[in-house]
Parts: C-alpha cells; sequence; structure tokens
C-alpha cells in the first residue's frame, strides 16, 4: 500500500465520519424543528437581544412624528394613528431606563404592535431581528445577571443558533389580567351595574354581619372567622373556603376592613345558592359574588346624583391649591368625575390630583379618554369640549388638573401632603399582611383637615384612629 493509497483511505474514513455526524445533526435538527411548539418575534434593545410571544405582536411597523399628548408618563411618546385607530405609543427603552440613542426628528422609529386583551398600543424598540421558534421545555427561568431590565419582568431566558435571548412577559409589563404567575394586584377589574350598597355592621343588620369584638388576637386566619358557636361547622367551613376562592381568582383579601360585607353577603349567598353549590369554583362564581361589593358608579360615569353626593361630602377648604390622592384610578373615568365635582366645589382653588394605577395601559390611554355623547348631554357638559375629531373630551383645565401615574401604593410615594385622598374600593385588594402599611401612609400623608374616601362597603376604624363623617349615603374619614 503506498503513501497516496493511505492518504486517499483516512481521507474516505474522515469523511464517512463527518458525513454521519452530519446526518445525526440533521435528524437531531430535524426532530427540533419538528416538535417547535412556541414561536418568537425577537428584538435588540441596547445590543441585547429580547423576545416576545409571537402571539401578542399584531405586526411591525416603521413610523415616526407621533402626536404628542401633554401630562402623560414619560415613556409615552405620543400617539398614532394605524389605519385609522389611535394607538398610544410606549418607548420600551425608556419604561426600562436604557439609554436611548438621539436621532433626527425625521428619523423613523422600529415599532412593535401589541394586542394585550382588548388594547393595542404600540412600543418603540432598537432593531427587531425575525422569527424564531423553540421548544417551550428549552425556555429556562428567568435571572437578574441576564439582563438590565426588572427579572421581575422577565418569564424566562432561552437560546436559539447560539444566541441568547430575554423573553419579556408581556402580560406582566403591560396587563393586570394574568390568572397566574403575575404580581399581586391592587386594582382589581370592577364589575358593571354595581351601585347597590349594603349596611355596615349594626344593630338592625344580620347577626353574621356584626363583627365580634371579643375575638381573640388578630392572626390572618382568626381576622376572618367567626366564633363556631355563631355557625354550625359545615358553614364555617364553606366560609373558609369562599374567603380563600376570593383571594384564589379576584385578589379580594378578607379582613377587618370588609369582613362585616363578606358575613353579610356570604348569608344572602347561601339563600341564592343550593346546598352543593355554595362554594365559589370558578371565576364567574367569584365575580357573583362580589357583585353587589362595588361602590356606587364603580367603573363609570358618574350620574348627577352621585356627584352631587360627593360634592357634599367634601369639607371646606379654603386652600389655594387643593391635593388629592387617587390610587387604584383604573381607566380614569371615575378620576375626570372627581376632578369636575372638585372644580365646582372649590372654583377659587388650583386642583392638582395624583392618579395612579399598576395597570399600564390604563393610566397611558386615560389622558385620551372621549365621552360618550349620552354622558356629554348632562352635568359633566360644562366641564367638555371638542376634540379635532369632533368628539367629546374633558377642557384643558380639567386634564391639566390630573398626572396620571404607573405606580402601585405599596411602595415609597414621594407625594405632597394632601387634603383628599379618595381610594375607592382599593383597600379589599390588598394583601392583609401589608394593608396597615397602606393605611398608614394614608394618615402620614393626609392633611389635619383631609379628608379619605374609601370604598362604601369597607370600614376602617379598626386599622386607624380615623374617624366617620357621613353625609347621606356616603362617608368620608378624618384625622382625629
Amino acid at each position: 500500500m503506498t503513501i497516496d493509497s493511505i492518504l486517499v483511505s483516512d481521507d474516505s474514513e474522515a469523511a464517512a465520519v463527518v458525513s454521519i455526524a452530519n446526518d445525526s445533526e440533521l435528524d437531531e435538527s430535524r426532530k427540533q424543528q419538528a416538535t417547535i411548539d412556541f414561536k418568537m418575534v425577537t428584538f435588540s434593545l441596547s445590543g441585547k437581544d429580547y423576545a416576545i410571544d409571537i402571539m401578542y405582536v399584531k405586526e411591525i411597523a416603521k413610523a415616526g412624528h407621533f402626536t404628542f399628548v401633554p401630562n402623560v408618563l414619560p415613556f409615552v411618546v405620543g400617539v398614532y394613528n394605524l389605519r385609522g385607530e389611535i394607538i398610544p405609543i410606549l418607548d420600551l427603552r425608556l419604561f426600562f431606563n436604557i439609554d436611548v440613542v438621539k436621532k433626527s426628528k425625521s428619523a423613523l422609529e422600529n415599532l412593535l404592535i401589541l394586542t394585550v386583551g382588548e388594547q393595542t398600543f404600540g412600543i418603540i424598540v432598537d432593531k427587531i431581528d425575525k422569527v424564531v421558534g423553540v421548544q417551550k421545555s428549552s425556555i429556562q427561568p428567568p435571572h437578574a445577571l441576564f439582563s438590565d431590565v426588572n427579572v421581575n419582568y422577565i418569564s424566562g431566558v432561552v437560546e436559539s443558533n447560539r444566541r441568547l435571548y430575554i423573553l419579556l412577559d408581556i402580560e406582566r409589563i403591560f396587563s393586570k389580567e394574568t390568572i397566574e404567575n403575575n404580581q399581586q394586584s391592587i386594582q382589581p377589574v370592577k364589575a358593571a351595574n354595581v351601585s347597590v350598597k349594603l349596611p355596615k355592621a349594626s344593630a338592625s343588620a344580620p347577626s353574621a354581619a356584626v363583627k365580634v369584638e371579643a375575638a381573640p388576637a388578630k392572626a390572618a386566619a382568626a381576622s376572618v372567622s367567626a366564633p363556631a358557636s355563631q355557625e354550625n361547622k359545615e358553614d364555617e367551613q364553606n366560609y373558609k373556603f369562599i374567603v380563600e376562592a376570593l383571594k384564589n381568582y379576584k385578589k379580594y383579601n378578607v379582613s377587618d376592613i370588609n369582613e362585616s360585607w363578606v358575613r353579610h353577603r356570604f348569608e344572602e349567598w347561601k339563600k341564592e345558592r343550593s346546598k352543593d353549590k355554595i362554594q365559589i369554583q370558578s371565576d364567574s362564581d367569584a365575580s357573583l359574588f362580589l357583585q353587589s361589593f362595588w361602590s356606587t358608579c364603580t367603573d363609570s360615569w358618574w350620574t348627577k346624583e352621585f356627584a352631587d353626593s360627593v360634592y357634599n361630602l367634601l369639607p371646606d377648604n379654603s386652600a389655594k391649591q387643593i391635593v388629592v390622592w387617587n390610587p387604584g384610578c383604573g381607566k380614569g373615568t371615575e378620576t375626570y368625575c372627581l376632578a369636575c365635582v372638585l372644580a365646582k366645589r372649590y372654583p377659587d382653588s388650583k386642583i392638582r390630583i395624583y392618579a395612579q394605577d399598576i395597570d399600564l395601559l390604563n393610566v397611558s390611554n386615560a389622558p385620551l379618554l372621549t365621552v360618550p355623547e349620552r354622558e356629554a348631554s348632562g352635568w359633566l357638559s360644562p366641564y367638555l369640549s371638542k376634540n379635532a375629531s369632533g368628539k367629546d373630551t374633558f377642557t384643558k383645565e380639567i386634564k391639566d388638573s390630573i398626572m396620571f401615574e404607573y405606580h402601585d401604593c405599596l411602595h415609597t410615594n414621594a407625594l405632597p401632603m394632601t387634603d383628599i385622598i379618595f381610594a375607592r374600593d382599593l383597600l379589599s385588594f390588598i394583601d392583609v399582611s401589608v394593608l396597615k402599611n397602606v393605611i398608614t401612609d394614608f394618615e402620614e400623608k393626609l392633611k389635619g383637615n383631609g379628608c379619605l374616601i374609601i370604598g362604601e362597603n369597607e370600614e376602617i376604624e379598626k386599622f386607624s384612629d380615623f374617624i366617620e363623617n357621613s353625609v347621606g349615603s356616603l362617608t368620608a374619614y378624618k384625622k382625629q
């Protein structure tokens, strides 16, 4: 055998080995492609690779010259006309505090048009890459070292073609509608047709609704339990299941704030349901149970009667500026109605409302809110004007009085001292372990002559030194 034949033989064997390896890799690649069950749109922010579940992405676009909207959050760059639909545009880089390279005014931005729930909006990114398919099983848990982005906004990390992508949790960033693996929400989705006010604990209320003053120390479990002697064991067990179900389905926490109402509602619930359907077994059951909890005109435009009630409840105040804190402002309907009542109640004062919510889309869209035609002809009419599209919107004076902010009241809040805190139905959706801290913050931020207005089926006396001041069906709390 010659040297040449040896080299040829060795090369052939090597080629065969390479061929086998390539075939094996090809088979493995085909297997992976056959089991792809997750697709994501990839993009970059500040040179790092990110991704979004393709199910949220409506389309991609390039656009610029966004219409500026005053008095909005810094990362809301304006609005954009998407084939006749006006949508807010958010700069994801500013939201994550990532440096933005300055561009000329005529430069176009890379947009991802997303749909989360019923909301459509655009986010600006540095560069949009491509669609990548992976296996869900290949997505690894997030770690703070992987990104400059808060780890709470990351659903995982995944490698594809030797590139590591940070998979953003769009539901957690932009929506409060997540059912599982979501941060605690303090602002619920409020039901409609909820103007029923139930009585607070009193001598005339059913015995199940009366608080037991002789109850033992307030451990978390004890605060939601009545003595076994008042109800049979089966009822007590059903009640405990309902308390737990309300927390799981709606983030509704039973405490001294609302226990009177929950007990009263439980007695009604037993009469409404057959014995085998007393327990709450679905989200719709929980919504039905809470249907009569919501305060008058919750998540809807206020009626003239209710607006007049709030007007009469507000205290006299001759200050040059009236500062109002409205945590849990939702979509803004209540905030705008409150601003109109305040403008009427304190005509010589400058009104400043800090309206806050943890739903990013709500606070982004609130400055664009328009008033339905059926409402525009009522008591709101003196505070309305027509926009360029001919729709009714609020006057500049009303809009300038409101600052919509993305903020969770569980965290430090650098607000000035306030004259009015308007937080209806909010306290029931704050975990019992931190509820006292929030109420303490209310006490510290409220001026001596100020007032606190909470939900009509919430009570605060056991948590603080506030005293009641009722006018008609509404109640405000003042410092002692």
